[in-house]
C-alpha cells in the first residue's frame, strides 16, 4: 500500500508541531522518520495511524482518502517502544489477540488463529516461547512478540514508534538487523521513527529528516550522508565539526588552513561554514609557520584498529563556542606513526568537507 501526505498542518496549543507536510512512500518501502525530540516525527506517525487529526492537509492510502476513516478501518499495525504486551496472558494469547476480538463473521476459527499465530511466532524465531509469559521474557524476545502481534492481523501498513528505543545498544543493533531481514521477507509498508542516526541508515530504504516541524531531505541513506541538503542534515548526522571561515572564489579560509570548494566557485569574500567529519581531518605534528589549525592534543582513544582524537584549537582558531574540541579519527598505525603524545601541538587540515556560504 502506497501512502501519500498531502499539506499536513498540526497546533497541539499555539505549538506548531507539523508544517507543511508533503511526503509520498512507495508500496512496500521500510521508511525512516529521522529527527531530534519534538520535531514531529511522531505526531506524523500517529496522524497516520490515525491516532491523531491532521488540522489540514490529508493522507492517502493507494490513492483513496484515508485522512477520516476511524483508526480501527485503516488497517495498520503499530508497534510501541514499550511493548504493550498483555501481563496476564501467554505469548501465544498476546499474538492471536487481535484476531480474537475481531467481529464474529470475519473472526478466524480456533484452528485457523493455532495456525496464523504458530506461523508468526516462527516467522520472529520464538515459537518455543508460546506458552510463557512477557515478565519471563527479554526486552529484545518481549520486542519481538509485540511486532508478531501488530502483523498477525495482516495490516496493510505496520508503523513503529522507537521500537528499540528502551534496549540496550547490543540489543538494538541485533533487532534492527533482524527487522529489515524480516521485511524483505514480508515486504508490508512500513514507517518507523527513529532518534538514532545508525539506526535509521543501517535500516531503512529512504531517510526522512526532520526538524522543527518541516522535513529538511528526503532520500536513500547514502544520499544524505553523502549529500546534505542542509547545514542541520550534515550536523545531525554523525559527529562533525564545525568551521568558521571566509568563502572566495571556490575556496575556504578556516584559519591558516585551505578548503576546496568548487561548488561556489562564483562566491566573494562571504562568510561560510565548513562540516568536516572526523575521519576528513589530517593532523600532524606542529611546525612553526606550516598551514594548518594550531591545536594541542588533549586526549587519544586508540581501540582496535580506530584512534579518535580530541584537540582543543589554540589561538585565533576558525571555531566557536564556550568549550570548543575538534575531533579527528584515523587508524591506529597512522596515529603510532606520528610519535604525538596528549598534550603535545599539532597541526589540522580539512581534506575535504561541505561548505554553506551565508545568504
Amino acid at each position: 500500500m502506497s501512502i501519500e501526505i498531502q499539506g499536513v498542518n498540526k497546533h497541539f496549543g499555539n505549538f506548531h508541531v507539523l508544517k507543511d507536510i508533503n511526503l509520498h512512500i512507495e508500496s512496500g518501502e521500510l521508511l525512516a522518520l529521522l529527527g531530534p525530540s519534538g520535531c514531529g516525527k511522531t505526531s506524523l506517525l500517529r496522524i497516520i495511524a490515525g491516532l491523531e487529526a491532521p488540522d489540514t492537509g490529508s493522507i492517502l492510502f493507494s490513492g483513496e482518502d484515508a485522512t477520516d476513516v476511524h483508526v480501527r478501518d485503516r488497517n495498520v499495525g503499530f508497534v510501541f517502544q514499550h511493548y504493550a504486551l498483555f501481563r496476564h496472558m501467554t505469548v501465544f494469547e498476546n499474538v492471536a489477540f487481535g484476531l480474537r476480538v475481531k467481529p464474529r463473521k470475519v473472526r478466524p476459527s480456533d484452528a485457523v488463529i493455532r495456525e496464523r499465530v504458530m506461523e508468526l511466532l516462527s516467522l520472529v524465531q520464538l515459537d518455543w516461547l508460546a506458552d510463557r509469559y512477557p515478565s519471563q521474557l527479554s526486552g529484545g524476545q518481549r520486542q519481538r512478540i509485540a511486532l508478531a502481534r501488530a502483523l498477525a492481523v495482516a495490516p496493510k501498513v505496520l508503523l513503529l514508534d522507537e521500537p528499540f528505543g528502551a534496549l540496550d545498544a547490543k540489543v538494538r543493533k541485533e533487532l534492527r538487523r533482524w527487522l529489515r531481514r524480516l521485511h524483505d521477507e514480508l515486504h508490508v509498508t512500513s514507517i518507523f521513527v527513529t532518534h538514532d542516526q545508525e539506526e535509521a541508515l543501517e535500516v531503512a530504504d529512504r531517510v526522512v529528516l526532520m526538524n522543527r516541524g518541516v522535513v529538511e531531505q528526503v532520500g536513500t541513506p547514502q544520499d544524505v550522508w553523502e549529500h546534505p541538503a542542509s547545514p542541520f542534515v550534515y550536523g545531525f548526522l554523525g559527529d562533525v565539526n564545525l568551521f568558521h571561515g571566509r568563502a572566495h572564489e571556490g575556496e575556504v579560509e578556516l584559519g591558516s588552513a585551505r578548503l576546496e570548494a568548487p561548488e561556489h566557485a562564483g562566491v566573494q569574500d562571504r562568510r561560510a561554514m565548513a562540516y568536516v567529519r572526523p575521519h576528513d581531518l589530517e593532523v600532524r605534528r606542529f611546525v612553526a609557520g606550516d598551514p594548518g589549525i594550531h591545536a594541542r592534543l588533549d586526549r587519544a582513544i586508540v581501540v582496535g584498529p580506530i584512534a579518535r582524537l580530541e584537540l582543543t584549537p589554540l589561538g585565533d582558531a576558525p571555531i566557536e563556542g564556550s568549550n570548543p574540541i575538534i575531533e579527528a579519527q584515523m587508524q591506529s598505525a597512522e596515529f603510532q606513526s606520528l610519535g604525538l603524545a596528549e598534550g603535545d601541538e599539532a597541526l589540522v587540515s580539512p581534506r575535504r568537507g561541505r561548505v554553506f556560504v551565508e545568504a
